[in-house]
């Protein structure tokens, strides 16, 4: 199984606080019994480090680079898909829905991924099958 991994989980993952944690960490799990492809971008990357570092600190960044980061496969953003999150984003004309989002969406769409493990509503939206 291959699923996509959003920045919305790995903070439910990593944050006991978060009202999605118990959720998130029963589905890691599964993911990791599984042996599930779990596939995220460097754009996603950015925006958890940073998130992780501002709400939870930097050991949970050394803890989410040294445990987690190295069982992903990492798929790079070249400027194609870029420009797609870009026109995606304007398109759409929303104030909540990031670029980050919106890169995801072209990236799973070019790579054929239908399944994201996310607590973020616009991957229902934009047709892609969430988990949990």
């Amino acid at each position: 199984m291959i699923s996509y991994v959003d920045t919305s989980a790995f903070l439910a993952v990593l944050d006991a606080g978060d009202e999605n944690h118990q959720k998130a960490r029963e589905k890691w799990k599964d993911l990791i019994v599984n042996e599930a492809i779990l596939v995220t971008s460097n754009y996603v990357l950015v925006e958890t480090f940073a998130l992780i570092q501002h709400r939870l600190g930097m050991e949970a960044v050394r803890e989410f680079q040294d445990d987690i980061v190295p069982i992903l496969t990492i798929e790079w953003v070249n400027e194609n898909v870029h420009q797609a999150g870009v026109m995606g984003l304007l398109a759409a004309g929303r104030k909540r829905l990031s670029l980050v989002d919106c890169v995801s969406f072209a990236l799973m769409r070019q790579l054929g991924i239908k399944t994201v493990f996310a607590f973020d509503k616009h991957f229902r939206e934009q047709g892609f099958q969430c988990a949990p």
